[in-house]
């Protein structure tokens, strides 16, 4: 026979073990999604296509300032030559607009690539989640922890390490590294 006393005793001691024991049992996981990420084939795929991109429009704007240098040593020559001066402020006005032209067409360069490279990190970003959610369902995982994300602790002895099977969902090997990169 127990007193009340004794009976609220146990009674908070079984609330207090029940929801660790109930913890214990749930499986959590952690990945390094910038590992991975790095050795998939879309990620080296990209970077090759950003290179080729950049190549692109490096080369069009070296046409570019290339004309305006020509140009602006013909307007030298212009100077030294007793030229009209109305011709000579014309050739002026077309060289500050082509300067102008260059700066512009330097910083929509810029926006392009950035905006280029946003939407084939958006691809990969997304067939990587959908490989964690399917490792993360396969394994019953509670949850699965990017330490990507700047998650400052990770216990691994309550967490598994789940790179190796978001790999393999992939199809990337285990002991895959990133490539070296693209000169």
């Amino acid at each position: 026979y127990l007193n009340i006393n004794m009976m609220k005793k146990i009674f908070i001691l079984l609330m207090l073990i029940a929801p660790m024991s109930m913890f214990a049992q749930q499986k959590f996981g952690y990945v390094n999604s910038a590992e991975i990420i790095q050795v998939m084939p879309e990620f080296d795929k990209a970077q090759k296509e950003l290179k080729e991109l950049e190549k692109m429009y490096t080369d069009e704007f070296n046409g570019m300032r290339t004309e305006l240098e020509k140009k602006g040593t013909e307007f030298e020559k212009l100077q030294k030559d007793s030229v009209p001066e109305n011709i000579l402020k014309r050739r002026y006005d077309e060289l500050m607009q082509m300067q102008q032209r260059l700066q512009e067409y330097a910083q929509e360069i810029q926006v392009n690539l950035q905006n280029a490279e946003q939407e084939k990190m958006i691809e990969i970003q997304k067939k990587l989640q959908a490989a964690l959610e399917a490792v993360g369902k396969e394994g019953s995982y509670v949850c699965v922890f990017d330490v990507a994300g700047g998650i400052p602790f990770i216990n691994t002895t309550i967490c598994e390490d789940v790179n190796t099977k978001v790999r393999a969902k992939l199809g990337i090997a285990a002991n895959a590294v990133p490539a070296a990169p693209a000169k």
